[in-house]
This record gives structure tokens, sequence and C-alpha cells, in this order.
């Protein structure tokens, strides 16, 4: 459960700075339904930049922003990209969501503001003497580092040394301190070690995206009423939401799914991972090149009990696929197989983590035999533009790109995808894997065998609790905003 107790004098110290710097923040429900954010706000978002530091960019923080750098307004379902079997090789309609028109270019500033927001508008989090402090393996940290300066409090982003350049060169001009833990996407818990050094210092407060139950509740709430829409707004006569996948990172969205599996019962939710780092599959380790889904330990947020299946994904298959959507013969290429040139165009919405999404819905589709009438949602946490660095880098190690070495790419890694590396969880299985979590949360992290036991034996007072808390966290915002009086 998210703690809602009040510190009242850092509650008040909140408003006075929010009032002295035009703080506003929005509710869930205007997340939801971005229709209800107030005429004023509106009117100055229409000359706003999408990344501008500007606190009216928190009411950016949706799936139905319109898809423009600046001056953007909202959608009535989620902005969609869907993939024609012409790409996949399947039948199945697959579709996705996408992160590129958050501030910062990705979703995870909603994970971040989920987690920021409570602790804010209690007060615990004051914002006059704290430094909140974002634990991460790349994007979260972006997205806490941007939501602190827009609501003018300190931050320190955490993040691996070996994460792409483009995240360090924006995050040096927004975080007010940046770390650079060693290793690569998978040493999460040199990240977890760098937090317990920080904590000996009074002025910082950790926000951890793997085990922050605000996570969660942003994702169950925002991103699985977007997939739905999404789904509702283009599905057939005969349609079945069939399937949802989700690459594990912090298992944010994995709650998405969550809410899925509650609207469409049918449905069945996998959570992907590396190949190279196989800890749901088969209790594995090492480290892999898609960024943005931290790993060898399993979050404390991911509700394992309702996960049906785990999708493992070759990293070489995303990284050589981020070349075939982010080149001209690439595009070309695929053109010439089928795919409408204003969608392969759009491909570079697509970044890796994102690609690596697409690949586990392929590969469920696969394992299912799922039909024409059968449709799987995803979400791109953000785009090819994080990854402008890494593309070079693919093309000295590579060589010149042509349609020969594109449709290799195409083929090698989307359509001879086979449904191997893959488990379809029993009982057991699942209690397996979220066994796991005893040796990183128990043992080093401080939580106790009672609470990692309620996690499974009573989901109504842990999951189905902090998912109906986003109507307490809208009161305590509604107050929150009445206090600072911009409205």
């Amino acid at each position: 459960m998210i703690d809602f107790t009040v510190n009242k004098e850092g509650l008040q110290h909140n408003i006075e700075k929010a009032r002295e710097n035009g703080i506003i923040i929005p509710t869930i429900r205007q997340m939801q339904h971005p229709e209800l954010i107030p005429e004023q706000i509106k009117e100055k978002l229409s000359h706003t930049g999408l990344w501008d530091v500007d606190p009216v960019n928190l009411f950016r923080i949706t799936w139905k922003n319109e898809p423009k750098e600046s001056g953007g307004l909202f959608r009535e379902i989620p902005n969609i990209i869907e993939l024609p079997s012409a790409l996949t090789g399947v039948k199945a309609r697959i579709f996705a969501i996408v992160g590129k028109w958050f501030p910062t270019g990705c979703h995870k500033v909603g994970a971040s503001f989920g987690c920021l927001a409570p602790r804010l508008v209690t007060g615990q989090f004051d914002a006059t003497k704290h430094k909140a402090v974002w634990p991460s393996t790349g994007n979260y940290c972006r997205g806490g580092a941007f939501n602190s300066k827009l609501l003018s409090c300190d931050s320190i982003a955490i993040l691996p040394a070996e994460m792409s350049r483009e995240r360090f060169d924006w995050l040096s001009k927004i975080a007010g301190e940046v770390i650079a833990t060693p290793g690569c996407e998978s040493n999460v818990k040199e990240i977890f070690d760098k937090t317990w050094e920080l904590r000996q210092r009074p002025e910082v407060m950790i926000f951890n995206q793997f085990e922050e139950m605000g996570n969660p509740l942003w994702h169950y709430n925002v991103t699985g009423h977007a997939l739905a829409d999404a789904f509702e707004a283009i599905k057939g006569e005969k349609d079945r939401f069939a399937g949802a996948c989700f690459t594990s990172g912090s298992a944010g969205t994995m709650s998405a799914g969550d809410y899925l599996k509650e609207q469409y019962p049918n449905l069945k939710l996998g959570v992907g991972e590396a190949l190279q780092c196989p800890t749901i599959l088969d209790n594995g380790f090492g480290g892999h090149r898609i960024e943005g889904i931290g790993d060898k330990h399993i979050p404390w947020i991911h509700n394992v009990k309702n996960t049906d299946m785990v999708v493992d994904i070759d990293d070489e298959d995303s990284q050589r696929l981020l070349r075939l959507f982010n080149t001209p013969e690439g595009i070309d290429y695929l053109v010439s197989v089928g795919v409408e040139r204003e969608l392969a165009e759009q491909l570079s919405l697509l970044g890796i983590s994102g690609i690596a999404n697409i690949l586990c819905c392929i590969k469920m589709a696969k394992y299912y035999e799922f039909t024409e009438n059968d449709v799987l949602g995803t979400v791109l946490t953000d785009s090819a533009d994080m990854y402008q660095s890494r593309i070079k880098e693919l093309a000295e190690m590579y060589g010149e790109y042509d349609a020969h070495k594109a449709e290799l790419d195409h083929n090698l890694h989307i359509l001879n995808l086979k449904d191997d590396n893959m488990l379809e969880l029993t009982y057991k299985e699942r209690k397996r894997v979220h066994n796991l979590k005893y040796y990183t949360w128990v043992e080093q992290q401080g939580r106790t065998v009672e609470e990692l036991n309620a996690l499974w034996y009573d989901t109504e007072n842990t999951w189905d609790a902090v998912h109906k808390q986003a109507e307490q966290l809208d009161e305590y915002i509604e107050a929150f905003n009445k206090e600072v009086g911009l409205l």
C-alpha cells in the first residue's frame, strides 16, 4: 500500500514552493481523460514545447498527447502504431501505444510521477530540503529528473555507465547530479548499492522504481486504460484482445497487464527479458544490450502470480532491427515487401526495448497460433531518438547497409523467430519466479518475509488495494492544488 501520512511542515513548504513557481499537479483521472484538463492549462500548452522545462508539461503525462513537438493538445485515443503481417510474419494483429510523445520522449516520466506525487502532496518529500534520487537503467531517472525540475526539486540520477550517450548528455543539463554505476543494463545491484550509500545523506529520498508502488499504480490506471482504449478504437467485429507482452524493466508496465486481464479475462499476459540474462526463464544471469530492461532480479512490484508466460529475446535481434528500421535502405526494403511507406517511415518510433516488446508479441502469437482475429498489444517505451549513437556504432561494426543486408535482417530477426526460449507459467513456475524476490528484497533491501508472502497470498490487500489508491491520490492532489490557489 502507498502511505498517505501527512507531514504538515513539508506539505506547507511544498504548497508555498508550488505557488511561487506556478505549479499545478495533474490528477490520474486527467491523465486517463485529458479532456478534463482545465482550459487555462490547455491554452498554455498550445504554445509550449513538449520537452520544455515548464511545469505545465506535467499535464502531458498521458498517452493521448497530440504527436507534435510543440503546441500539441490531446487526442481521443492514444497514439497507436499497428504492425502489418508483411512485417511481422504472423496473422495476428499487433499494435503498440507510442511513448515518444511524452515529455522526455519516454513513458517513464509517468512512472516517476506515480512515485513522487504521493510523497509530494502529503509533504513526506519536502521540496525545500530533500533531493529526489532516481535509481534507473536509463529512462526512469530521465523522467524523474525532468519531473523534479518541473516541480523545482533537486534530483540525483543514477544509471549504468554503459547506457547510451544520449541519456547522459541530456541528464547533464537537467539533473542536479548524475552518477554512473559500473556495468551495463543488467547491473541493477550496483545501482541498489549506490542508493544505500546515498541513504546516509539526510537530505536524500530514494524513489526506487523497482519497489515503489506508485509505479504500478500509475501504469495500471493510465497505461492499462490507454491500451484498452486503443484496442476498442481499432478492433474489428470479430477481434478479441488475445495477448499483451511487456519487457520486465521495473515491471511497472506489467500492472497495465493486470488491468487488461480484468477487462479481457481470456487475455494472455507475457513478460519479456533478454535471452542473455534469462533470470525469469531459468534463474539465469548475464549482460545484454536491450536498454531499458534492467534485470538479474525480480522487481518487488512484479505481480508474478498474474503472469502467464515468459518470453526471452536475443539482444542481437533487437540491435539488428534497430538498424533495419532507421536506415533509408531498410525502409526501402520493407516497402518492397509490402509495408506501406508511411508506416515504414514511422518505425523510428520503436526504441530498443520497444522492438523487444514487439518481438515478444510475435513469439507469443506463434506459440498460441493466434489468428487474424486475435489482437496483441504492447507499449513503445521510447523511440530511436535515444539510440542514434547505437545506430552509428552498428554501422561501424557491420559496414555499409544495403537491400541484401536489410533482407537478411528482416528474415533472420523477425520472420524466422521461433517459439523457443519461452515458458508458459504454471502455478508452480510462477511461485518459483516469485520466490526469487527473496534474495534481492529480503536479504539485501530490507523487506520482510511477511511482506513477500502477502504479495503472493493476499492480493486483495496488496495489488488490488494499490490499484484502487488512484482515487485517494487524486483527492490529495486536488486538495494540494486548492491550497496552491492557481486554478
